[in-house]
């Protein structure tokens, strides 16, 4: 490399460059220079260019790329990190480097931006502030996750997934130190690889993903896994979530820049956002269920409460439970078997409701759980899965149902019920997602009927009590909702009634 800064390496003295001199100032498996980050120059110059994005154009976060190269003068590179602290503490151990990162991180914090560190060797206090010791990061990346799920999806059949790897794979991080988790990586996004819709369903992508027709095999077993995956990786695998483009809602294809070996070509160069918005695609089912785990947080803020819990793994029946914050969730991955009445632990007495739903209709699912439906706990003479109580609930094959404590959130309740009606503007009956055409404004948390579960409540039933939006509608609207209500009900369908 000549170009840049390494331009100015005229073989001066290493206390008179940017970088390292001889083998330690090359990085050999990047082509690039490595810095001397125990130079005055070096740290003032990578320093004011942290504060110049700050300053200048008001970042609000900083991820740092390669930060495992940087730690150690090995750059990390064919080791195999075990988590014993003497790989972390040694000569091998780039101090100098841990010195600018703290420099950095302070910078950053002081102008209330986020900081996130890619690192893949687990390096302990990265994530803890710098009073403390720590090298200052907010987050560290989960960037094994993505790999496990390739791993799974490359190598092993929907019968062989064990809870117990998935688990170890998603909560396999530093207490105390917050980890962003993703299903996928932008490495993923790119020409040469796939993504796990690619992965899932691949060429069908192409010509099945018309709601027009039922969904054959590869795309209903595809539509299921992407959204469990999403799901149990937001639930259980850090304290913030991360999506690549157009990955929330399944793009079919890789991104390419332009470049040589495809004659500069932009075609590939784009995320194609229209497929998203296109309601006859399942592409905008994908998208509805990235909204509504979105919305999920938003209300249940899960995502930054410590309390994570695996209460059950039943590796026969691939069923796993977790609570995470105030909520219970139910992963049925099994290929072939649905649960009508399994039985879960609950952190709490009381009476239970759905707060997310895989399988619901406008998300691309069969819609066999029922939304209104009420879940009480049973007292357990002994601890079931360290539990006091428990209840009992419908899980079908391939779908993540997630319950909270109704006697916790009583303004969510729908109106028509025991509880009263739902006036408050953050009352809502469910968090499905909201649809947008139907409420282009305010809190809009709005719901679709679920076919129900044997032995519950019917869906007709179930929606004469689904009205329980938060605002007041216009005359428009009530004509709008009174016109699909009768259209559902003459055509027996029930998708998408408010």
């Amino acid at each position: 490399m000549v170009d840049g800064l390494a331009g100015f390496d005229m073989g001066q003295d290493e206390s008179m460059s940017y970088f390292h001199t001889g083998d330690r100032g090359y990085h050999q498996a990047w082509d690039s220079r490595c810095f001397c980050y125990s130079n005055w120059e070096t740290l003032r110059y990578l320093l004011s260019n942290v504060n110049f994005w700050l300053e200048e154009y008001r970042f609000d976060g900083f991820r740092f790329d390669g930060v495992t190269s940087m730690l150690y003068w090995d750059h990390g590179l064919n080791k195999s990190f075990s988590g014993d602290y003497a790989e972390y503490f040694g000569l091998s151990t780039n101090v100098d480097a841990c010195v600018y990162l703290m420099l950095a991180n302070e910078i950053i914090h002081k102008a209330k931006a986020v900081s996130i560190a890619e690192d893949v060797s687990g390096m302990p206090a990265l994530g803890r502030p710098v009073h403390e010791g720590g090298l200052g990061f907010d987050y560290r990346l989960g960037m094994a996750i993505p790999d496990k799920w390739i791993e799974l999806l490359k190598h092993k059949v929907d019968e062989d997934w064990r809870m117990l790897e998935i688990v170890s794979a998603l909560c396999n991080r530093r207490y105390t130190e917050q980890t962003v988790a993703y299903a996928e990586s932008h490495d993923q996004a790119l020409v040469g690889d796939k993504t796990i819709a690619f992965r899932l369903m691949d060429s069908a992508m192409y010509d099945r993903m018309s709601t027009f027709q039922p969904a054959d095999i590869v795309v209903a077993r595809g539509m299921a896994l992407h959204k469990m995956i999403r799901a149990v990786t937001m639930v259980l695998g850090g304290e913030a979530w991360l999506n690549f483009m157009g990955n929330e809602f399944g793009h079919p294809e890789w991104i390419d820049f332009p470049r040589d070996g495809n004659n500069w070509s932009h075609y590939y160069c784009r995320r194609q956002w229209s497929l998203a918005d296109t309601d006859h695609l399942r592409y905008s089912q994908l998208g509805a269920f990235d909204k509504a785990l979105m919305e999920l947080d938003e209300k249940f803020d899960f995502l930054h409460n410590r309390h994570q819990w695996v209460t059950h793994m039943d590796e026969e029946q691939q069923v796993l439970v977790a609570e995470r914050g105030p909520l219970l969730f139910v992963f049925n991955w099994s290929p072939t078997n649905t649960y009508t009445d399994y039985k879960v632990a609950a952190p709490k007495p009381g009476k239970w409701k759905v707060a997310l739903d895989s399988d619901a209709l406008h998300v691309g699912g069969a819609g066999a759980v029922a939304w209104d439906a009420d879940h009480f706990t049973t007292p357990s003479p002994e601890k079931f899965n360290n539990r006091d109580q428990f209840m009992q609930v419908c899980s079908p094959s391939r779908t993540a149902v997630g319950y909270y404590c109704a006697d916790d959130y009583p303004d969510l309740a729908p109106r028509g019920t025991s509880t009263g009606t739902a006036t408050s503007s953050n009352s809502v009956s469910m968090m499905h997602g909201s649809s947008e055409k139907a409420w282009p404004s305010g809190p809009s948390y709005a719901t679709s009927a679920a076919v129900s579960a044997p032995g519950q409540a019917s869906a007709a039933a179930a929606n004469s009590g689904r009205d329980s939006m938060t605002r007041e509608k216009s005359p428009e609207e009530e004509e709008e909702e009174q016109r699909r209500v009768t259209e559902d009900l003459e055509s027996g369908g029930v998708d998408s009634v408010l």
